[in-house]
């Protein structure tokens, strides 16, 4: 078997629109370890729909095709939808970007992670509370006996994403994909979410998807960096090598990032080739 969480080979989401096949993602290939891998992009480079088609989250009349697409040497698209609920939030969890619209508002956040522990284990709702409590005091909240009884609308943003990575890491999947898991926070709470979610990754040993924008952030937080363009990957790198990167459109978005210690009165415009458009690139490729 396989020493990788997942294989993925030639993956493509495919929408219809009227003018034809839209493709989101284009024939994606890349694996997993029990690493921290990062994917970063422009909006609309099909970073997020790669993370929902792994889970099989894209819904008709979207499709998904793949040559292969296995985790621990499962083929998920064989499997039923039956099957994949047991794989959804116990094998591989999602965080999403803003936690206000994952949360359920009528219901207590004490509530929302037990259902999900139960869901997945069979266990009772005392076991489930402990567990609960655990994983709260896990993610740094201080009194969480007071935040299992309160609703999502009387949280912070900073409280609420510690939440939702409570809730997605309480069944202790193998793999979470975390998608812009810090872009909807204050500067001063990134630091300590992303701590949160390092720690717990390295002590369970998990597979980790960071999603973002923020080439800086995956520099310094990730072992492994895939660049995506126009649902592509153009670009494969080390993560403590992302500003030696050589494909122009990396370079490009490099160039474009704000600096202290270089301020510029106008950034660098980023120019582009329809060239990575049409084919993988194998630059910088491990």
């Amino acid at each position: 078997m396989s020493e990788n969480l997942l294989d993925i080979e030639n993956l493509t989401v495919t929408f219809p629109t009227r003018a034809g096949a839209f493709q989101a993602v284009r024939g994606i290939s890349f694996t997993l370890g029990r690493e921290r891998l990062g994917i970063v992009g422009e909006s609309g480079s099909g970073k997020s729909m790669t993370g929902r088609a792994i889970l099989r989250l894209i819904r008709p009349p979207g499709r998904i095709t793949a040559d292969r697409l296995e985790f621990q040497g499962r083929d998920l698209l064989a499997m039923s939808e039956r099957e994949m609920q047991g794989v959804r939030g116990q094998k591989i969890s999602m965080v999403m970007q803003d936690p206000k619209f994952s949360l359920n508002p009528v219901m207590r956040i004490g509530e929302q992670i037990m259902e999900i522990y139960r869901f997945h284990t069979g266990a009772g709702k005392r076991a489930a509370r402990a567990k609960a409590l655990e994983m709260l005091e896990a993610v740094a909240i201080r009194d969480p006996e007071r935040v299992m009884r309160a609703y999502p609308h009387e949280v912070s943003g900073g409280m609420g994403q510690r939440i939702m990575i409570a809730m997605m890491l309480v069944t202790e999947p193998d793999i979470l994909i975390a998608d812009e898991p810090t872009s909807a926070l204050d500067v001063s709470v990134q630091g300590s979410v992303l701590e949160i979610i390092d720690r717990l990754v390295r002590e369970r040993g998990m597979g980790l998807i960071f999603i973002s924008h923020d080439l800086n952030l995956v520099a310094s937080f990730c072992d492994r960096v895939l660049i995506m363009y126009a649902g592509r990957i153009v670009e494969t790198c080390a993560a403590d090598r992302l500003h030696e990167a050589r494909h122009p459109y990396t370079r490009g978005l490099l160039g474009s990032l704000p600096r202290i210690d270089r301020p510029q009165k106008r950034l660098q415009v980023l120019e582009r080739d329809a060239a990575w458009a049409e084919a993988e690139s194998v630059s910088g490729r491990l």
